[in-house]
């Protein structure tokens, strides 16, 4: 079993949120988690304060961390706004750029999931982004329809990772249906919209999922971490990231990368 590390980017300031309710939420949050023992005063106060900063990404801090542990992470942008996702084009063109520089892969963070001509307009505007001919897509939310794995691939995407379940890797067509296996936001969050896991909880839940996945025979298995999340603002997440990776190398499992999981899975079948 390979693992394959993604990170979805919700969130690249905090003024691109003055039109919703995210900020009031975020801080409302803080105070919830504080009150429940999972957060500390400090963490209050650093959240607080990067409102001011008008910073809610950490790409900067993940690719490093990433680069530095020999991870060929994949990070979904998103290209429209709906949903929370609220950043502009040209912040994200920045960090596509950035990121492909640095040999990282980039993806579509999707908005549009049921209407085939909003889902188009898409894949045409990340394709003149990147200037990528062959990407893949996660759907903000994980949100999906009957027939949204078969509109993303007559759009050609090279694959998906919207799916949660416990499965291998399968073909819509000619798109490769990576389902996603582990997602931080589900895994700090088990029984309400706060965090109510502690660090140890999180660590031995995760252990458990990927001891199923080598009893489930699965070949990959897929991990979803927000950038937002690596900083001391959120400490158990970020520590919980970290450990997962030294966890990942200490039990011998290899990183690869979403494209070459499908060169490998073409390789096999023929």
């Amino acid at each position: 079993m390979k693992a394959i590390i993604s990170h979805d980017v919700d969130h690249i300031t905090v003024w691109e949120h003055r039109n919703d309710l995210i900020v009031p939420k975020f801080i409302v949050r803080g105070f919830i988690e504080f009150l429940l023992g999972y957060v500390s005063a400090s963490e209050i106060k650093g959240r607080l304060e990067s409102i001011v900063k008008n910073k809610w990404h950490n790409l900067d801090a993940l690719m490093q961390f990433d680069q530095e542990n020999g991870i060929h992470s994949t990070f979904f942008f998103g290209v429209s706004k709906g949903l929370g996702l609220n950043y502009e084009q040209k912040d994200a063109l920045y960090w596509i750029r950035t990121l492909l520089t640095a040999g990282f892969d980039v993806g579509v963070h999707g908005i549009a999931f049921n209407n085939y001509n909003d889902m188009k307009d898409e894949f045409d505007l990340f394709k003149n982004l990147s200037g990528l001919k062959e990407f893949g897509i996660r759907m903000h939310y994980l949100r999906r329809d009957d027939n949204t794995f078969h509109k993303l691939n007559q759009l050609g995407y090279t694959f998906d990772t919207t799916k949660y379940v416990f499965k291998n890797p399968y073909l819509v067509g000619r798109l490769f249906e990576f389902p996603l296996h582990i997602m931080d936001s589900d895994l700090m969050s088990r029984r309400s919209r706060w965090q109510d896991q502690s660090l140890d909880q999180s660590k031995e839940t995760t252990k458990k999922m990927i001891e199923d996945g080598f009893n489930e025979g699965l070949q990959y298995f897929t991990i979803l971490f927000h950038d937002s999340y690596f900083s001391d603002l959120f400490m158990t997440w970020r520590q919980w990231y970290i450990w997962l990776i030294d966890y990942l190398k200490d039990n011998k499992i290899e990183f690869i990368s979403y494209n070459e999981a499908i060169k490998e899975l073409k390789g096999s079948d023929g």
